[in-house]
């Protein structure tokens, strides 16, 4: 049986490398087009990195393209939540409406760091204060989309996420792992749960 399960997440990663080589292939001139346009709009680098927490509290560096002036972090309220936010550019605006400010992730993917699907990839010091069983979400790869994210996203408090994201890793299975895709893809089409203004503790989610 453990053996049979073993296979079974062998598929995924397999699974995981095949959709994110088709994904960098098919977006390729997008990389090209976005990285030009964030540099026209302005100064700084192309991509955010920013360390993450990953399976079982590996910490890793997660990829995004830049939508934020640089050192946004000391710029304005730092932490607190504006309409508006000066500090997200033009660029990043439209990066973040349509999600493409994710699609560096598919790097993490390659490197084994991240899967298509898992809870989101979680900050330090956010970990540091997980009770047990919040803790039980970092048993599996953080994702670029999940189970939270199609059952609510934004929308719903960081409480009931938990919720989700511990139903997922008690829960998975392949077919679970398919019905989120193609139900993220319907869902990011009608921006369902985007919000374009966020802390800079959690700027690059979603």
């Amino acid at each position: 049986m453990k053996s049979q399960h073993a296979i079974t997440w062998k598929f995924k990663r397999w699974l995981d490398l095949s959709l994110a080589f088709i994904g960098l292939m098919v977006s390729s001139p997008l990389f090209i087009l976005i990285s030009i346009l964030i540099r026209l709009d302005s100064p700084g680098p192309v991509f955010f990195r920013q360390e993450r927490v990953g399976q079982n509290g590996q910490i890793f560096r997660v990829w995004k393209f830049r939508t934020m002036v640089c050192n946004a972090e000391f710029i304005g309220p730092c932490y607190s939540f504006i309409e508006n936010d000066p500090r997200i550019t033009w660029v990043g605006k439209v990066l973040r409406y349509l999600s493409l400010d994710e699609l560096p992730q598919l790097f993490n993917i390659i490197k084994g760091e991240m899967s298509l699907v898992g809870p989101r990839a979680t900050l330090p010091y956010q970990a540091e204060r997980y009770n047990d069983f919040q803790k039980k979400r970092l048993a599996v790869k953080p994702g670029i989309t999940g189970w939270a994210q199609i059952n609510g996203r934004n929308d719903i408090p960081w409480s009931q996420r938990f919720i989700y994201d511990v139903w997922y890793v008690e829960h998975w299975s392949l077919m679970l792992d398919l019905k989120i895709i193609f139900s993220t893809i319907p869902m990011v089409l009608r921006r369902q749960g985007v919000r374009m203004n966020q802390n800079v503790t959690e700027v690059e989610d979603f």
